[in-house]
């Protein structure tokens, strides 16, 4: 790494703030499901917190281009998702719930972009390699839904929050050990190709590409909402669960860690069609074929090219065509439209699944996956003149 770089502290967040993730995504339906909440409830429970995520990221981000005070928010954002989540000692009817995801959720999507342009602010010329910073984040990701999976199985879902309060104190505590990077404001265009202003050739691609993000986070929603009850049903203990969501986080890992290399060889069109391409196919497999191990664990491999790849090339394709003055603006517009489709996704699962059962939830999900596929390969053909490793 380049000198400057501070590269444990950047990672240190990346690990916490992930594990976070570890600690919600395979639990927290299954927590709703312990309260007795049935798969609709679950699932509007559950689409909340991805509503947040498609305002509060530009308002947040309004704040930090202003201001350009992007740690000051970062850190305050930590603390008061910690407070928010910490009303769940309060209660626990439906209303309560929803309140606190509503409040943590706003708070908490306060945090990741601004903390991605202030990774790419140290990163510099650097920037390909994003990547080998955010795969700790994958590794808090995956010792935490190993170690919850154990441990839910030992003593149950009861000491759940208290599990939660632990991974959000630990984002709090490294947001303060991240310096605060020297940079110079600017006044420039919201987006840009190679430093000019907007053009439709630029605005294509764009649209293109916030399109295919909010179909692909889309086709994510029966995972992130129903698989570890999905798997329950199919007679997976808590424990292989928790190892097959981190299997699927290691895939991530290596991924992230070749990602300079990929980067090297194929364009970021590339890379993000591929990804799409094989979300498909994951979720049509997960749909009729879960019951096989090893074709979970094929299921699970695929991880990385649906979430880590596709992120990847994301962050960089944000990069790109967005200033440096407004790359708050940009990954908060990328993270917003992750969240419509999250949203979408949480919701239309929460009511497939009662409707049409989890086989052709995750069939849908899979052409949802397919159609963003096909649209990002013949509507992004102008990214051709925007490579990565093109210079400002």
């Amino acid at each position: 790494m380049h000198t400057g770089l501070p590269y444990w502290r950047l990672s240190g967040f990346y690990f916490f703030y992930f594990a976070l993730l570890g600690a919600t995504a395979p639990f927290l339906a299954l927590y709703f499901d312990h309260l007795g909440f049935s798969a609709a409830r679950i699932g509007e429970l559950i689409a909340i917190p991805m509503l947040m995520r498609c305002i509060a990221p530009n308002l947040w981000a309004w704040l930090a281009d202003r201001t350009q005070k992007r740690l000051a928010i970062v850190r305050f954002g930590a603390i008061c998702t910690l407070l928010s989540f910490s009303l769940i000692f309060w209660g626990k009817s439906f209303a309560w719930l929803a309140m606190i995801m509503v409040l943590h959720a706003f708070f908490w999507h306060a945090i990741l972009a601004q903390f991605e342009v202030i990774t790419l602010d140290y990163l510099g010329a650097q920037r390909e390699r994003y990547s080998q910073l955010r795969l700790w984040g994958s590794v808090g990701f995956m010792l935490v839904v190993i170690g919850f999976g154990y441990v839910f199985d030992e003593v149950g879902l009861d000491y759940y929050p208290w599990a939660i309060l632990a991974v959000m104190s630990g984002i709090v505590l490294s947001s303060f050990w991240v310096p605060s990077p020297v940079s110079q404001p600017r006044a420039e265009p919201l987006l840009t190709t190679t430093g000019q202003r907007l053009t439709k050739t630029a605005l294509g691609p764009i649209v293109v590409f916030l399109t295919c993000v909010t179909l692909m986070q889309l086709s994510h929603g029966p995972y992130y909402t129903f698989l570890t009850l999905y798997l329950i049903d199919l007679d997976y203990s808590r424990t292989i669960i928790g190892w097959l969501w981190a299997f699927g986080v290691l895939a991530e890992i290596v991924l992230f860690a070749i990602m300079p290399w990929l980067l090297r060889r194929m364009s970021i069109k590339q890379i993000l069609i591929i990804s799409l391409f094989l979300a498909a196919l994951r979720w049509w497999l997960l749909g009729f074929y879960a019951d096989s191990l090893s074709l979970l664990l094929l299921i699970q491999l695929l991880h990385a090219a649906t979430f880590g790849s596709f992120h990847a090339a994301a962050i960089l394709f944000v990069q790109r065509y967005f200033s440096a003055h407004k790359q708050g603006q940009g990954q908060g517009l990328y993270v917003s439209f992750s969240g419509i489709g999250g949203a979408l996704g949480a919701l239309y699962a929460g009511y497939s699944w009662q409707t049409l059962g989890a086989a052709y939830t995750f069939a849908s999900a899979g052409a949802v996956a397919l159609l963003a596929a096909f649209i990002m390969l013949f509507g992004l053909s102008s990214s051709k003149s925007v490579p990565v490793t093109a210079t400002e």
